[in-house]
């Protein structure tokens, strides 16, 4: 059996449709052929393969025609039913996803121990657009879904070598993910309160000024209040702290398209950013240090570089956002 569409519009979420003109007749399947995950790699991390490149192979949707979707591929607990998915990538094509071993084992520290096997669950879920109606199933804000079978691996990661953070407030720390002596992180600074750095395996403390680091240095300082990319080499005894604010803008927002942007903040457990904010009828998008270089718009599941505002109605909302690679990510925007 076959289910005859009408394609009306193109749905803006990456999906394009083999179709010449508006109103023309495509059939799609009753039950339409769902992605599959081939194969996974082997997942014995360890942090001396931290640049090699693993690769998850699937096959795409078959609605019946041709078309194009876009995938996720997830992980979870084993037995949780994805209720507290990790997205591990985003692609509007299902046959490769590649990730590096040091990316992918800090992705999944955030849920899983480090140096012991986990079960861990994997997927691969498609969502499908097939109309640029309001409602409708298969509509931009109701898209057809479709889940492969779960595939179980056991998974053991590396724990990374850290730098923790002294006096700056809240209890924080810097990794080095290839365990190199060069250490990165997301840190949240008061510029009026130096910190310092302490590396636990050693008992070494380091602090420093205008870039360079200095074993027991006096306390580094910082020129702006707020979430800060923090990089050290404690092999050349230097440092950087770049300032690393995402905020919200647009008509719906308190400050209108006018800076300052309204502020979010960072979960490193999650790896997410969060507002909750009053906002009026209008739009919104993404922006990082209240500048355009770097803004992000499009659709909840489809951010992109420049991608179109984010149409909202008046409420307060809490405003959630993970950036999957520097130029993309997911949102979700729920009114309280």
């Amino acid at each position: 059996m076959k289910k005859l569409i009408y394609i009306t519009f193109i749905g803006l979420i990456g999906l394009l449709f083999s179709c010449e003109k508006d109103g023309e007749q495509i059939f799609m399947l009753d039950n339409p052929i769902e992605p599959t995950l081939v194969s996974i790699p082997d997942l014995t991390l360890e942090r001396n393969n931290g640049t090699d490149t693993l690769e998850f192979i699937g096959t795409p949707v078959d609605p019946g025609f041709q078309a194009s979707a876009k995938y996720f591929l997830e992980a979870s607990a084993s037995g949780n039913s994805f209720a507290d998915a990790i997205l591990i990538k985003s692609d509007i094509q299902a046959e490769s996803f590649k990730v590096t071993v040091s990316d992918l084992n800090g992705m999944l520290l955030k849920k899983f121990p480090a140096d012991e096997v986990s079960s861990v669950d994997f997927r691969l879920k498609s969502t499908l657009v097939v109309d640029g109606g309001n409602g409708a199933p298969g509509t931009g804000t109701n898209p057809f879904e479709y889940i492969s079978e779960t595939n179980t691996a056991n998974v053991t990661l590396y724990g990374l070598p850290k730098l923790n953070l002294l006096n700056s407030g809240i209890d924080q720390k810097i990794e080095s993910a290839l365990g190199n002596g060069v250490y990165n992180g997301l840190v949240k600074l008061d510029a009026a309160t130096p910190f310092t750095l302490e590396d636990p395996d050693t008992n070494t403390q380091y602090g420093g000024s205008g870039g360079v680091l200095e074993v027991d240095g006096t306390g580094i300082s910082v020129d702006d209040n707020g979430w800060h990319i923090l990089s050290v080499n404690i092999n050349d005894l230097n440092y950087s702290a770049d300032k690393y604010m995402i905020g919200l803008i647009g008509s719906a927002t308190p400050n209108g398209w006018d800076t300052p942007d309204q502020k979010m903040d960072y979960d490193s457990k999650t790896g997410t950013w969060s507002i909750t904010v009053d906002l009026i009828d209008g739009e919104i998008k993404f922006r990082k240090n209240d500048g355009w270089a770097w803004n992000l718009g499009g659709t909840h599941d489809n951010l992109t570089q420049g991608g179109d505002n984010l149409p909202v109605s008046a409420g307060n909302y809490t405003i959630t956002l993970t950036i999957i690679v520097d130029t993309t990510g997911t949102c979700t925007i729920v009114k309280n």
